[in-house]
């Protein structure tokens, strides 16, 4: 078989696998909404504003398998490349990011391959957001695959802020004027900023809800003494 016939081969394969990466995603993303429902049962309020999914296209694969020297197959796209399939969960608070996070690793039905926290640590340009590797099972009729998706958590803020800069990105295509990386990165800070005052203003809140909360059932307790 040619080189080219073999790369073909490949090709034809890597067409299937978007049924079980899409599967794995279905999976992922119950998972996600039930915690999501019963977060709002216990707390209050839902965690997430919004949840989205995405595959990566066939050429893109095979476009990152050869920047990182893998070979071509099969083998070397389920084993090797992480974000073959990919989900992004936007909150309102960072808080609620890692606490999302901490729950993750409790669980038996997701296993956590590797964390990215740019959160804590921001790229040079100011991109901020959460990278979680983890591994969802996925059950078929012979065996059980243990299936690589990539989480993406972060803000509003931060969300809104690395669409504008991959819509620069594209319009300067990748040659942005350092002007405006310089403007993208302070425009990062204030989003940060922004961010902190916001989970600031939430402790607030909270602080005064609970305060009322026991202001009442004192004023309760001295009507019911005055009686």
């Amino acid at each position: 078989m040619s080189m080219t016939e073999m790369i073909k081969k490949q090709y034809e394969q890597v067409k299937q696998l978007p049924t079980l990466y899409q599967l794995a995603l279905e999976e992922l993303e119950t998972k996600i909404k039930v915690i999501q429902a019963e977060w709002k049962i216990r707390n209050g309020y839902a965690p997430f504003e919004h949840i989205k999914t995405r595959l990566k296209e066939p050429n893109s694969i095979f476009s990152k398998l050869q920047r990182k020297g893998y070979p071509l197959t099969l083998d070397s796209i389920v084993n090797q490349i992480y974000d073959v399939a990919g989900m992004r969960i936007v909150f309102a608070f960072i808080k609620d990011i890692y606490m999302v996070l901490d729950h993750l690793k409790t669980r038996d039905d997701i296993r956590i391959v590797e964390i990215k926290d740019y959160i804590a640590n921001p790229k040079p340009n100011g991109y901020q957001s959460l990278h979680v590797i983890v591994q969802v099972p996925l059950v078929l009729f012979d065996d059980t695959r243990w299936i690589y998706i990539e989480i993406q958590m972060r803000t509003l803020a931060m969300d809104f802020w690395a669409s504008m800069e991959h819509i620069i990105y594209y319009k300067f295509e990748q040659q942005v004027p350092p002007h405006v990386t310089q403007e993208l990165t302070e425009a990062a800070k204030a989003v940060d900023e922004l961010d902190r005052k916001m989970l600031d203003l939430r402790k607030e809140i909270l602080s005064y809800n609970s305060e009322d909360w026991v202001q009442s059932i004192q004023g309760g307790l001295s009507i019911e003494n005055a009686k």
